[in-house]
């Protein structure tokens, strides 16, 4: 399998483009180790290479995917979100202890966090609700991705009207956090869960927007109608 890898690495090298990876580094405040590969053509190459993987193990195939993890390369982190979540029909409840030590110690930047949380272990959460006690112990992290992820998890559920009462609880475990990058976390799931709770998620913001970060408020109510993001915003 270390073959495989290889030529993984030698074709996103191959595919790396001085212009993408200056404009890449512009989306992040830290600095992101990168090959410069455009995001559309590295999930092309991770849809080919897992051809070769497929039959895998799915333990076999996690392998893999932490492997590309320590690298530390934004493109291999997609490579492996795209392979896990390749193997969804396969998840187990004890899959989310894999992930959460992705993200505790491999996570560097938001765009692997959200995709790894948004994909894979949104997913499992919806096939094992179980599992989200322990998404809730994220919110004590002093990692700030792990506290990220806590919300970005949720953020596919809540799309289907998922988890209201647990989004609401770590919605409130964040509720001061003073990283802008949590901030914009939790202040999206709000924002997502407002499509199918609008009243229930806009009284929980009036309820508490003396406390909650301008940042997060804003993202909250983005999608609300004007007249309640103006109601929202009043001081």
């Amino acid at each position: 399998m270390d073959d495989l890898l290889i030529a993984l690495r030698k074709e996103l090298a191959k595919k790396a483009d001085e212009n993408t990876l200056k404009s890449s580094q512009r989306f992040f405040k830290e600095e992101i180790k990168a090959y410069g590969v455009k995001m559309p053509v590295t999930v092309n190459i991770a849809k080919s290479f897992f051809k070769q993987i497929r039959t895998l193990p799915k333990d076999t195939l996690f392998d893999l995917c932490t492997k590309l993890w320590q690298s530390g390369y934004l493109e291999e982190s997609m490579v492996a979100c795209n392979w896990a979540y390749a193997v969804r029909k396969h998840y187990e409840a004890a899959d989310f202890a894999v992930f959460e030590q992705w993200i505790s110690t491999y996570v560097t930047n938001w765009a692997s966090c959200d995709t790894l949380c948004n994909h894979p272990v949104g997913t499992l959460l919806e096939m094992y609700p179980g599992c989200i006690g322990q998404l809730k112990e994220f919110v004590n992290s002093e990692n700030r991705w792990m506290k990220r992820a806590a919300a970005v998890s949720l953020i596919v559920p809540a799309r289907k009207g998922l988890f209201l009462d647990d989004i609401i609880d770590i919605a409130d475990a964040l509720l001061t956090d003073k990283d802008d990058l949590v901030q914009k976390g939790y202040g999206w799931m709000l924002k997502v869960a407002s499509g199918a709770y609008p009243t229930e998620v806009f009284d929980y913001i009036m309820r508490n927007k003396s406390r909650m970060p301008r940042t997060a408020l804003r993202y909250a109510i983005e999608k609300m109608p004007q007249e309640l993001r103006e109601k929202a915003m009043e001081k």
